[in-house]
């Protein structure tokens, strides 16, 4: 074992922390129980660190963590020791959230190139979750839930301490073959103590998953087991659906189709897909829209998902060239609204080539709607990623959406043959993460526009006590990313950001940060047309609840009308400029609590009047099985060119209940006053094999009209109804 990892931020190979992984022929009951006799031969990876509430200090609750192979499997074993056996978990169902409940998560960085890993985690009642982690786990957007695959875990539960095994079969990793060691890191959330802890150590500035300070677990035995594997996905589903507004007859759903993985080598996997049904996706968590631009909305849908790293970060979240929620939707000539459009299949090659190389490459077609002036299209992706230096990479992405069998009469629809774009990315990181960021450059090309350019950059610097952000975007009017997400173009852009932190240790607060922030846009030739100044306050309390109040000062030119309440009321006219002044304010309680909420108040000028609103919402807990909870956001306008004032509501109440580890049910109901809608979606998921599904999905929408009379106000007017079920099976040969 190697000598204490330090925090200075500057972290040599040579203080890493190691352990050994085993090698046995002893049979493995995954029962979470220890009692193989492995188990005591082998010397753990111990000696875990505080992350919260200091990052200097042993953590109280230490961990153990043992490991083993059989050349086909890689076996865990993890003794989780506590003050106590109050363990709080919030509900049975897989992939649970790790915050305010007790859990561990194993991370392993299988190229050793601290960039990219897989994660696997387990709570006391052996509920599990997995997921990966890329470009450094530098920001919360590198964590990713989305990845399932074929593994078994289990826990025990005792006085003072709980125990778990995994069994990961190598056909679930990617990894050099022969490898002599990975990088590994874990973390643990230990609610009794009220502490977060890392192996083998990470300083609090930075993201607890981050990969920049990893400990080596080495292998007794050279790794040489080829991690290739086949994988078969097949679903069957089927259901009613009725659109009760326009009066069609009940449409008869019945879809087969599937998956396949296939690994086609150590680095690089093959997926398929035939005719993919996404019918068990749940509804998208609607929001209250006062943006004058289109509002982003995540992918949801399985096969997009994963991997989506690798395809789906280039540019930022705003000048983002690929946008797989493009695939599957397109635009009806006739009603000119958004309608789904079969996927008939597709492809993707994804993984590494070498140590230094991720390739990837996506094709994906449609169906055509003729009847609706949309044409078979065609959606290709390809990208490639290369290591430079300790973590940071350069990226080149491509981009090609083709019409197929293009109708001629479609031309004055303003319909493309083709869509284009082809982009550089730059992700830089040093090895201890104080500095890291991206710059890019992308461009994009249609039958009737010469090649426009968008371009962006950050600079993150990133210590204990100071943080800084510079970012700047440059967009040009013609810029088209069609299968992107782009709601903004013509601009300039600046946004930097600056914030002081503070570590008081005291028993009530545990620390804060002073912080200030711009953002201002400018059109060419015109001037600036937008900016948000904002300071602010903000910290996090001893018992794991946080604050923060901001004094913020906005400006707007419209250069169209615009209604800013978005309740269909008298719009203000264009060629005219506001600003304003506001204050808002945060406050999330401890969400290890049995019952716990959170709240976002505003209040201030807005636009040519004032705006009263919060949003916010609280959770309790029927420990384990599940919880209830209720979300929402209410404003009030008061604007002179309004008669009277305007209000807008969105109420979401969610009750989650697992009747076991494999029997989930939900219901998740969505009132929103701006689309006079109210969605109800109820879901029941019968996990009967790993990673092996029935789903049960009921769906409602019913109209309730503002505009009627006060008696009829909360009406239900059904708009459409549809249940589906559907089955799916996860068979590796």
């Amino acid at each position: 074992m190697l000598g204490q990892q330090t925090f200075s931020q500057e972290v040599n190979s040579s203080e890493k922390k190691s352990f050994l992984v085993g090698t046995t022929e002893e049979g493995m009951a995954i029962d979470g129980k220890l009692d193989e006799a492995i188990w005591k031969k082998l010397t753990p990876a111990k000696d875990f660190m505080q992350y919260f509430p200091n990052d200097s200090l042993p953590a109280e609750a230490q961990t153990e963590i043992y490991m083993c192979t059989d050349q086909k499997n890689l076996y865990i074993g993890i003794k989780c020791y506590a003050a106590g056996n109050d363990w709080r978990v919030e509900s049975l169902r897989r992939d649970y959230r790790a915050g305010g409940n007790d859990n561990i998560t194993l991370i392993f960085d299988t190229f050793d190139d601290q960039t990219n890993a897989f994660y696997f985690g387990i709570n006391p009642e052996g509920v599990l979750r997995e997921g990966t982690i890329s470009n450094g786990g530098n920001v919360i957007q590198d964590f990713s839930t989305s990845w399932d695959n074929k593994w078994r875990g289990n826990a025990q539960k005792y006085d003072g301490y709980y125990t778990a095994e995994l069994e990961i079969p190598f056909s679930t990793f990617r990894y050099p073959t022969p490898s002599k060691k990975w990088g590994f890191t874990s973390y643990r959330f230990d609610t009794q103590s009220n502490e977060i802890s890392v192996y083998p150590g990470t300083p609090r500035n930075q993201i607890v998953f981050t990969l920049a300070y990893p400990a080596e677990m080495i292998w007794e035995d050279d790794l040489t087991t080829k991690s290739s594997a086949i994988s078969l996905i097949p679903f069957v589903s089927s259901g009613i659906n009725k659109d009760y507004e326009d009066g069609t007859p009940t449409d008869q759903i019945f879809e087969i189709g599937g998956d396949a993985k296939i690994g086609l080598t150590p680095g690089l996997n093959l997926d398929l897909t035939v005719n993919p049904d996404f019918s068990q996706v749940e509804v998208d968590t609607q929001i209250t829209n006062l943006d004058r631009f289109e509002i982003f909305f995540p992918e949801r849908r399985q096969f997009f998902l994963e991997n989506a790293d690798l395809f789906g970060q280039f540019g930022f979240s705003n000048i983002n060239p690929f946008f797989s929620r493009r695939i599957g939707v397109a635009q009806d000539v006739v009603t000119d609204e958004l309608a789904q459009n079969r996927i008939y299949g597709g492809l993707r090659i994804s993984g590494k080539l070498d140590p230094k190389t991720r390739v990837g490459l996506l094709n994906m077609q449609t169906e055509a709607r003729s009847s609706q002036g949309i044409p078979a299209t065609n959606f290709g992706v390809a990208v490639t990623q290369r290591k430079i230096g300790v973590r940071s990479n350069i990226g080149v992405i491509a981009v090609n959406k083709q019409a197929i069998d293009f109708d001629q009469n479609l031309d004055t629809l303003d319909i493309n043959r083709y869509n284009r774009m082809i982009g550089l990315d730059y992700n830089y990181s040093t090895r201890s993460n104080t500095w890291f960021g991206k710059s890019f450059v992308h461009g994009t090309f249609s039958p009737n526009t010469n090649l426009a350019i968008a371009q962006g950059s950050t600079l993150n610097y990133n210590t204990r006590k100071f943080g800084a952000l510079w970012r700047h975007e440059y967009v040009h009017e013609d810029y088209n990313a069609e299968v992107g997400f782009v709601p903004r173009t013509n601009y300039f852009r600046i946004s930097p950001s600056a914030e002081s932190r503070y570590y008081p240790q005291n028993d009530f607060l545990n620390n804060y940060n002073y912080s200030v922030s711009g953002d201002v846009f400018w059109r060419p030739e015109f001037g600036k047309t937008d900016h948000f100044f904002s300071v602010g306050w903000g910290g996090e309390l001893s018992q794991r609840s946080n604050f923060g109040f901001n004094l913020n000062h906005s400006y707007v030119y419209l250069f169209d009308p615009f209604d800013p309440t978005g309740t269909d009321s008298t719009e203000l006219a264009a060629d005219q400029d506001f600003s304003w002044v506001s204050f808002t304010g945060n406050y999330r309680s401890d969400r290890r609590k049995v019952f716990s909420w959170n709240l976002s108040p505003y209040i201030g000028e807005y636009f040519n009047g004032w705006r009263y609103g919060t949003r916010g919402g609280f959770n309790v807990r029927f420990q384990p099985k599940g919880f209830f909870s209720l979300n929402y956001a209410v404003n009030v306008f008061d604007l002179p060119h309004l008669e009277g004032t305007r209000e807008t509501y969105l109420i979401s109440p969610r009750i989650d209940y697992t009747l076991s580890k494999s029997l989930f049910t939900s219901v998740f109901v969505q009132y929103n006053s701006q689309s006079d809608n109210t969605n109800i979606n109820a879901r029941i998921q019968w996990r009967f094999a790993p990673v092996s599904d029935l789903i049960l999905v009921y769906t409602d929408n019913y109209f309730t009209g503002n505009d009627a009379s006060p008696a009829d106000r909360f009406a239900f007017d059904i708009r459409t109804r549809s249940i589906v079920l559907k089955v799916t099976y996860w068979l590796n040969l």
